[in-house]
């Protein structure tokens, strides 16, 4: 029987693909420019209001010194995640990741969806130009250097699972493949190039609207989902060493570190309750790749947390940024 056997989380912000001197100068000139920020009651504001309400010495925060300090920590956990990832002896991974407007559109924008086709594509960056913006030269590092690439998909597990799903009254978009000059989004980009790198592995991309309203699964819909693919897995006849990763979160565009460690917290202690209850209201913008987490938390829940390293991303002084987040759950020999 199949067995899940280790689990993973991550952000996949753009700071981290990002290089170091975007972290120290970069950042500051393109937030103030925002226009999705939300403050931690999950009220519209923007960064005037942000900056006015900040705490004083906020600026010393977010010195080159300190961001530098920051960059060279974030680096060393996802190099350590991509290390654990590999130990783990993995046959497959489901990486829980959210779409924005990338295989989706908000003409037709699915709550949740499972790709089931042989592989899924990644394509290659577009040619670099002198005039290209440090932004564009970022989101190009999620792309293949040089040509198209089709990662491999456990397929009849992932069929499976929507079948399955679907007898339990989730309502599941099936995908089998890309339209040309479609590829993976951000959210699966982000775990074959920076967390497997070279490590082959067949995936399974779990999708979830987290970003888009109107329709973006709640909280408690986040945590059945986590249960019910837990319960599938373990029924999956075939011996197999099962993984799993939430990509994405934790609060961004304004690091909330109280949010960040409650959903961390209960998660560490299984409190599927709480996460269940979390105000999805607290859900917004960036935030709202928490419920990546909410799913993985409950999936994983047989597992224990031991490892997570939890910077918070702070690049203004309005307190901008990512709470960058990177754990894992212990793993079974």
């Amino acid at each position: 029987m199949a067995q899940l056997v280790a689990a993973f989380g991550s952000s996949h912000s753009i700071m981290l693909v990002s290089q170091r001197e975007d972290w120290q100068h970069h950042f500051k000139l393109i937030d103030p420019k925002n226009a999705h920020y939300y403050d931690k009651q999950g009220n519209k504001t923007d960064y005037a209001a942000l900056l006015a309400a900040a705490p004083p010495g906020s600026e010393a925060m977010v010195t080159p010194q300190r961001m530098s300090e920051r960059y060279d920590a974030a680096e060393a956990a996802m190099d350590q995640l991509h290390e654990r990832i590999k130990a783990a002896r993995l046959d497959l991974l489901l990486i829980v990741g959210d779409d924005q407007t990338e295989l989706f559109h908000t003409s037709n924008n699915p709550a949740i969806a499972i790709y089931y086709g042989a592989t899924i594509r990644n394509t290659a960056r577009e040619p670099a130009s002198p005039s290209d913006s440090w932004v564009k030269s970022a989101r190009m590092w999620r792309h293949e250097p040089e040509q198209d690439r089709d990662y491999p998909v456990k397929q009849d597990l992932a069929e499976w699972l929507i079948r399955q799903l679907c007898e339990r009254d989730f309502d599941i978009t099936a995908m089998d493949g890309l339209t040309p000059g479609q590829f993976e989004g951000h959210a699966f980009q982000f775990v074959h190039r920076r967390l497997l790198k070279d490590h082959e592995l067949p995936v399974i991309p779990v999708i979830l609207n987290t970003f888009d309203p109107p329709n973006q699964p709640t909280p408690r819909r986040c945590v059945a989902l986590g249960k019910a693919l837990r319960e599938l897995i373990a029924a999956w006849p075939e011996d197999l060493r099962v993984g799993v990763i939430a990509s994405g979160g934790l609060s961004h565009f304004v690091v909330d570190e109280a949010l960040d460690w409650q959903v961390l917290d209960a998660i560490r202690n299984k409190d599927s309750a709480a996460l269940a209850a979390l105000d999805p209201k607290l859900l917004q913008a960036g935030s709202s790749e928490i419920r990546n987490w909410l799913v993985v938390g409950e999936l994983a829940r047989d597992l224990d947390l031991d490892w997570v390293e939890y910077l918070p991303g702070y690049r203004t002084p309005a307190l901008t940024g990512t709470g960058l987040a990177f754990a894992a759950w212990k793993p079974l020999a």
